[in-house]
């Protein structure tokens, strides 16, 4: 019997896979689940995170030279084509909050400058979008696709979200390529990661309930039996506010 699927002609097989099957990765389980992302560090388009955090490795390094991003050359990112393909924006004017906050060079070129990434370094006004500084270090970083990358970025045992910054200063001097494959959040990082998410969670509670309540939910976040064995419509209701 013909379904929605396999209907000759107009159903979705013919129409949108020329008449193939789907074929999956694996079997459906708890994949996703198990691999999901979490935004940790930086309010930053995802495959940059990585890019941002060897940025701040470098300003560490910077600093025990008794150098900044002033003294900055050049910048060379060993990365995957998915960052190339959609935060890679070198030469592009950054005309608003969307264009920085999904430009690599950006991102990093911040960090470099002022040592931070926060939301607001992407309003037009911002300290960051009107420095000629972060302006000239934005268009001195460069892209490069590492094929290696791009592979664990697909590979469903990994999919790491590689970079690497290789930084040339303008005496010359050749920094260290900094690489980091997972960010903070990443199922790789997931140990490392808890406290920081924890941390996000509960600042984002503190604002909506009392003290009290945002201690319970935080509690039952570190209870992983309580919280498994707890009813789910009791757990939804903690999370709606009482009526003034």
């Amino acid at each position: 019997m013909a379904t929605v699927l396999t209907a000759p002609t107009w159903g979705f097989y013919d129409v949108n896979f020329h008449g193939a099957k789907f074929n999956f990765q694996r079997p459906y389980g708890s994949y996703v689940m198990e691999n999901v992302l979490f935004k940790v560090s930086y309010p930053a388009e995802f495959h940059s995170q990585t890019a941002i955090e060897c940025a701040k490795k470098i300003n560490v390094t910077l600093k025990k030279m008794g150098k900044s991003a002033e003294d900055i050359a050049d910048i060379t990112n060993r990365t995957h084509e998915a960052c190339i393909r959609i935060i890679d924006k070198q030469l592009k004017p950054m005309d608003n909050f969307a264009d920085r906050d999904h430009c690599v060079q950006y991102m990093v070129a911040t960090m470099l400058v002022f040592n931070r990434l926060e939301a607001s370094d992407y309003t037009d006004s911002s300290e960051a979008a009107t420095s000629p500084l972060l302006e000239d270090l934005r268009k001195r970083i460069k892209c490069v696709e590492d094929p290696q990358f791009t592979a664990d970025y697909h590979d469903p045992e990994k999919r790491t979200i590689a970079n690497a910054l290789t930084v040339r200063l303008k005496d010359g001097t050749v920094l260290d390529e900094v690489v980091v494959e997972a960010p903070l959040g990443h199922r790789l990082r997931r140990e490392e990661a808890k406290p920081e998410i924890m941390a996000k969670y509960k600042r984002h509670l503190e604002p909506h309930f009392p003290a009290e309540r945002v201690q319970e939910l935080v509690e039952l976040g570190y209870d992983s039996e309580k919280l498994m064995n707890m009813d789910i419509d009791k757990y939804v209701d903690l999370y709606v506010k009482e009526s003034m």
